[in-house]
């Protein structure tokens, strides 16, 4: 057993074969005044007040910190050795995710981003220089190359965060922008909260690629994405099935229009009851030598629609779906474990779910990784809440990321579809709704996607709505009118017209459960007994089930968070009801699959 905290690599859909896992004690600092750099943070020989572990951010108990201020800006630093043999390539510094604009040095030198912008002083304008962050977003992972300035042997790396999560122009999702925790929103999570390593890539390498798998003809179409292009460079391409290949495929890269297509013989598709994965490796040779050398995965599978149904690879699914919202008592963002994300989803596939809406927080690619080898389908979604959507220059935080999370997931096949937005208000801006949507369905065209969970649909490809009765009478009241043939019920007025797609019940239920808590919270008159509880979930669950026209429902939600209650199991995930209640009447067939 390694005492390294998280050890595992973090993107199993994309690593190399020599990394550094960098997890573990750092040297650490918050900074109330915005004046690390000017007190000489950055050079990485200042003492810092005490340490922190890291990939746990400062608020949780993991940290060995557990200060859940407000925090404006915190400060690491930490040496890493290098091994003498790393001098054949380019040296890549990966972090999974800084919550929220991210500086990085490295032996004293900035990495990553120094810009010279215009701004205006007093007495006139003029253009002056100034710092650009390496990474703005608190949610999706960068990397930058520290070549230039790495050494063999011992190195320093700094990281200053910046983070403020009462700024209308920063997504914060679920972070509390009050001192307490309250209602839905639950402790804030501040600078580093996933993993960071170090890779050895190739003098030019491999930085991304993109897997278009076709289940019916096993065609497969390998995209990548080349770094430092220096002419005479091929690629192959090799896709193995239970360690034997089944294909491969050599081709030159040229400029910036490069695809390996591959065919598989009678492809095994990717579904919940088989969850089949294919390991891919991409090899970028020059004059015939290996000079840099990718693996991932992925399966074959399609996610689309037919009539009222929701289908995977052609066949109608409807999805079961619960709420789950990433937090752990002890990492509050961060995961305590490997087994821990794993344990998330088999708990919720034993009351019956067969996939989770992820609300409010992009997941580390760890959890997506477990939802790909246990069969279990996923919608990403993008934390808008604390964004002013009002304000159109909300769109320089929110598409710059939203675009991040869509190329990092996009060949996860457990994820069937993108939600960017959830709950917005008449209030804000229609044209930021529908450009998020399009931009959304350019780069991946092969899921639908949901314009804003809830409410106010603009463009969509799935229609949903949150509907928290706690009576299954007026639930189904609610969706008579659409049961016969008609509108759907929906939550605003001011929803584009509903046009035939599949429609989602997509936030229900969310029963307070919890005996001796003053300070709980969650939705409706809290029940008398567990026993009811477990009703209320049957008669409101059955309702949706057997709705002629109902693609899906989601369930408010997995496990308690903090102050709120209304969770099938506890915030330590320990199950207040019993599982094979919930899965038995999570199994009985819906309508849409007759």
């Amino acid at each position: 057993m390694s005492d390294l905290p998280r050890p595992e690599h973090p993107r199993p859909d994309r690593f190399r074969d020599r990394w550094i896992n960098l997890n573990g004690p750092w040297d650490f600092e918050f900074d109330a005044g915005l004046s690390g750099e000017a007190r000489g943070l950055s050079t990485g020989d200042k003492p810092f007040d005490t340490s922190i572990i890291v990939p746990f951010a400062p608020e949780s108990p993991l940290s060995g910190i557990g200060d859940t201020d407000f925090h404006p800006a915190c400060w690491y630093r930490r040496s890493f050795e290098l091994p003498d043999d790393w001098n054949d390539g380019r040296i890549l510094l990966h972090f999974g995710a800084v919550d929220y604009a991210a500086r990085v040095w490295v032996n004293g030198i900035e990495v990553g981003g120094i810009v010279t912008l215009k701004e205006k002083k007093e007495g006139g304008g003029s253009s002056i220089n100034s710092p650009r962050p390496a990474h703005c977003g608190g949610y999706t992972p960068f990397s930058v190359d520290i070549t230039r300035c790495a050494v063999p042997g011992t190195n320093t790396v700094v990281v200053e965060a910046r983070d403020n999560t009462r700024n209308p122009l920063q997504p914060s999702g679920k972070q509390s922008q009050r001192y307490h925790s309250h209602g839905c929103s639950y402790t804030r999570s501040t600078g580093i909260w996933q993993t960071v390593y170090v890779e050895l890539a190739g003098r030019s390498y491999i930085s991304d690629f993109r897997v278009m798998a076709e289940p019916r003809s096993g065609a497969v179409v390998v995209v990548p994405r080349i770094m430092h292009n220096a002419g005479g460079l091929s690629l192959k391409v090799s896709i193995n099935r239970l360690g034997k290949t089944v294909t491969a495929s050599t081709v030159p890269i040229e400029g910036f229009s490069n695809a390996a297509v591959l065919s598989v013989p009678e492809p095994e598709p990717w579904e919940p009851a088989n969850p089949a994965l294919y390991d891919v490796r991409l090899e970028l040779a020059s004059g015939g030598a290996v000079i840099d050398a990718v693996n991932g995965y992925f399966g074959f599978r399609t996610a689309g629609a037919a009539g009222p149904a929701l289908t995977l690879n052609g066949k109608p699914l409807f999805q079961r779906l619960v709420l789950d919202q990433g937090y752990y008592p002890d990492g509050i963002y961060t995961a305590p474990s490997d087994e821990a994300l794993k344990k998330d989803i088999e708990i919720s596939m034993a009351m019956g779910f067969n996939g989770a809406r992820l609300h409010q927080k992009v997941f580390e690619p760890r959890f997506l990784y477990w939802c790909d080898r246990l069969g279990y389908i996923v919608w990403d979604e993008y934390p808008s809440w604390g964004l002013d959507l009002t304000d159109r220059r909300a769109m320089l935080s929110l598409l710059p990321e939203w675009l991040e999370v869509v190329t990092r997931d996009v060949n996860h096949p457990a994820v069937v579809g993108w939600c960017p937005l959830n709950e917005t208000t008449p209030a804000q801006d229609p044209e930021i709704l529908r450009s998020i949507h399009r931009l959304t369905k350019m780069l991946d065209p092969t899921r639908p996607c949901i314009d804003t969970s809830g409410y106010v649909h603009v463009e969509t490809d799935v229609y949903d709505s949150h509907d928290y009765t706690q009576d299954a009478g007026v639930l189904s009241e609610h969706f008579a009118e659409f049961a016969a043939g008609g509108e759907p019920w929906h939550n605003r007025e001011q929803d584009v017209p509903y046009d035939g797609q599949p429609y989602i019940v997509s936030e229900y239920g969310g029963a307070w459960w919890a005996p001796g808590r003053e300070d709980g919270w969650g939705y409706g008159e809290t029940p008398k007994s567990p026993e009811e509880v477990v009703q209320r979930y049957r008669e409101l669950t059955t309702t949706l089930l057997r709705h002629p026209r109902m693609a899906g429902f989601c369930y408010t939600q997995l496990y308690d968070i903090e102050q709120e209650q209304n969770g099938l199991y506890d915030y330590e995930r320990n199950p207040k009801f019993d599982p094979g209640a919930i899965a038995r009447i999570n199994s009985r067939k819906a309508a849409v699959e007759e």
